[in-house]
């Protein structure tokens, strides 16, 4: 659906009305206290680029003022002024049409204001929309129509005391009443949220105090970099990298200053911000997309689990050795297919980020066409190839968003990029965050596939065999995707940054649960776990009933898998029956907040402290600091500390770093680390990895100790 003024508007106005219901007393409480700067910083955090009007008749932006002339800086950030509440209260308790007529304390409502401009300042739409109407009351608030030249004056005639009261005017006209209209709706939406950060005493910021210089790097670092791993290692990769998403899902789930910003980076990232091929974007600040942004945010880290719960179960059914060759290629070949379906998912991802950041220029959003998730599709717009002198990051990168660039031949581009980042580091730090995260997990994908292509006789992947669980994975996402708009989580998470303040979170993802378990019969994890387990017997009987036929010279019949398609109402019923029965102890693909005995899994049992220098130590000491104010450890640091305990650091693809322990260790088992955005690890980074080092070795805030 493109762009709809009429509904847009509602939807803002609605918003609006909503926030200041749940929020007015605290806005007005928090505003008043600001002094000039404060009032400031919060307008231009709220304004694209930071700008906003000095004054009311500021023609620096051009025809901003024309527009939306009282938001300007000399009179809402004035101390002691009550403006800009006044405004607020305004907008959000009278009725658009209110609004349409009438200003705050007897100024000119938004119609006559647009009449002043076009008479003073030749204010005009760039069309001039021969023969259409705009209405502006009651249900029809917005929408326009067109008559046919021959009709004009018979229809005309009809709308007489609509076109008299004012009601019913040119759509030239009107148009610029809506823009006004919804320029400053999404501002003071937005105004809010800034306003609420901003005053808020209750909100968690937990965030980094304290920063380490760089170390330096261990030989270590360059060496071994084509290590070929063994089976055993490449089974200890992949379960690593699972733990690592369930520490993810665990971290979104308890601790909001991971949540917000996961959640803000779906809200932001759509595929309808994505201008089409006439420049047309989507609205934003409409807070209708809240709830299906949180919804994605935990649905891709329980997904994301899942897809290497296949992997690591097909490895290990790989690890019984089976002297069987049929039985080794059904595996080889489900996990082939898995692998190929986790790297479209992080690469969709990835484009994702790419075509809302960096290369956001070089994309277009396809008006009226969406993809399997319910999405917006979107497609490149020019050739990558351009940019191989003037911007070969940003070339690199869009290669590896194309649809033709496979898992292989990511390698390719793979391998430039981090040539580039050798050559020159500072390229790297020009890369988004969110950016960052999701190239790592892209890079994670093919360094994987790379190390099991070497380890095993691996097969291509194949659409006609083999994709017992990649079906299993693509029921329950295409399910989950057809429910995603109709989550509604305004309540707690309207603005999004409420859900820093205490208990939002949690409220939040119980909402989600509850919303889940309605529209499905079970929670979200058990969807995946239920697909999985019966995608895994099916394996085992396609396996059995081919071999039955091999060994009977080909005679026996082929029984096909039931594939029998089960009525909805049916299948959410006994879903229901069976989440009945289903054993207390929690989840690891539990999305609310569970008791600490899931959180805090068994980790290795730890050995005796080791001695380690001082800048060891300090490294570690941060990493393992449970207090609120945890610092930031520089990545240099890491791999040096690394390094000293006797690990072999192999850089990989763009920023996937393998640590593989010494011969000597009594663990040997390695772990993958994303190389963090600005190199540094903090926030909720600096918790994943010390969960990790926890789970993998046993390590713990009283693990080493300073020479």
């Amino acid at each position: 659906m493109e762009v709809n003024s009429s509904e847009m508007i509602r939807e803002l106005h609605g918003d609006l009305q909503r926030k200041w219901k749940a929020h007015g007393p605290k806005v007005e409480t928090a505003w008043r206290s600001f002094n000039k700067a404060q009032r400031a910083k919060c307008m231009k955090a709220g304004s694209a680029d930071g700008v906003v009007l000095k004054h009311s008749s500021d023609v620096s932006l051009g025809n901003v003022y024309k527009f939306i002339p009282e938001w300007n800086l000399e009179d809402i950030t004035e101390p002691n002024s009550d403006f800009l509440l006044d405004i607020l209260k305004h907008r959000a308790t009278k009725t658009l049409f209110e609004q349409y007529a009438a200003g705050v304390s007897g100024t000119l409502g938004d119609r006559h204001l647009i009449e002043n401009m076009i008479r003073e300042k030749n204010l005009r739409h760039v069309d001039s929309f021969n023969h259409s109407y705009t209405y502006f009351y009651d249900e029809k608030y917005g929408e326009s129509f067109t008559v046919q030249p021959k009709h004009l004056d018979d229809v005309m005639k009809g709308l007489r005391i609509a076109v008299d009261h004012g009601v019913l005017i040119p759509r030239s006209l009107g148009e610029l009443v809506l823009q006004r209209q919804i320029n400053i709706l999404q501002l003071l939406n937005v105004m809010i949220e800034d306003i609420l950060d901003q005053g808020s005493q209750t909100r968690n910021r937990d965030g980094p105090k304290k920063q380490f210089k760089n170390a330096p790097l261990s030989e270590s670092a360059s060496k071994q970099a084509t290590v070929t791993l063994t089976p055993q290692e490449v089974a200890a990769i992949a379960s690593d990298q699972k733990s690592s998403l369930e520490e993810y899902l665990s971290l979104l789930r308890t601790e909001p200053t991971v949540l917000c910003p996961g959640v803000n980076v779906q809200f932001f990232s759509r595929s309808e911000l994505v201008p089409d091929e006439k420049g047309r974007s989507l609205p934003v600040h409409t807070d209708k997309y809240i709830g299906p942004a949180v919804l994605e945010t935990i649905h891709h880290a329980v997904q994301g689990i899942a897809v290497w719960e296949c992997i690591t179960g097909l490895l290990d059914l790989l690890e019984k050795q089976s002297p069987d060759k049929l039985y080794k290629s059904t595996i080889l070949q489900e996990l082939s297919n898995v692998c190929h379906f986790e790297y479209a998912r992080t690469q969709a991802l990835f484009k994702r980020q790419v075509s809302t950041g960096t290369g956001s220029k070089w994309f277009k959003r396809i008006s009226n066409a969406y993809d399997n998730s319910g999405n917006a599709k979107i497609s490149m717009k020019g050739k990558p190839e351009e940019l191989t002198r003037s911007d070969p990051q940003l070339h690199y990168l869009l290669r590896l968003c194309q649809p033709e660039t496979t898992v292989m031949k990511a390698v390719e581009w793979m391998e430039k990029l981090s040539d580039l980042y050798k050559a020159h580091p500072l390229e790297r730090e020009k890369l988004g965050e969110r950016e960052s995260r999701t190239l790592h997990d892209v890079a994670a994908v093919v360094a994987f596939v790379q190390d099991l292509s070497a380890a095993y006789s691996f097969p291509s992947s194949s659409r006609k065999k083999g994709n017992l669980l990649v079906a299993g994975l693509q029921e329950v996402d295409n399910e989950l995707n057809q429910i995603k708009k109709q989550v509604d989580l305004r309540e707690y998470a309207a603005p999004i940054d409420n859900l820093l303040e205490p208990g939002m979170s949690t409220k939040a993802l119980e909402a989600l649960d509850e919303f889940v378990v309605d529209k499905t019969g079970t929670r979200m994890g058990s969807l995946y776990q239920d697909e999985l387990e019966k995608a895994f017997r099916n394996v085992e009987e396609q396996y059995q009933q081919a071999k039955d036929k091999a060994n009977k010279d080909s005679k026996a019949d082929f029984v096909p898998i039931d594939t029998t398609p089960v009525d909805a109402k049916e299948r959410i019923e006994t879903r229901r029956q069976k989440e009945k029965t289903r054993p207390e102890h929690p989840s690891v693909y539990a999305i609310t907040p569970t008791t600490d005995s899931l959180e805090q899994k068994e980790a290795v049992k730890s050995t005796q402290p080791v001695k380690v220098s001082s800048s060891t130590g300090e490294v570690f000491a941060t990493l393992f600091d449970k207090t609120q104010s945890r610092g930031s450890v520089n990545w240099s640091a890491f791999e040096a500390a690394m390094s000293e305990l006797g690990f072999s650091v192999l850089p990989r693809f763009g920023s996937v770093y393998t640590f593989r322990p010494s011969e000597n260790m009594d663990i040997k088992r390695p772990v993958s680390i994303h190389r963090p955005h600005k190199s540094q690890i903090e926030g909720y980074l600096i918790l994943i990895l010390a969960r990790r080092l926890n789970r993998a070795y046993g390590w713990s805030d009283g693990s080493f100790v300073k020479d």
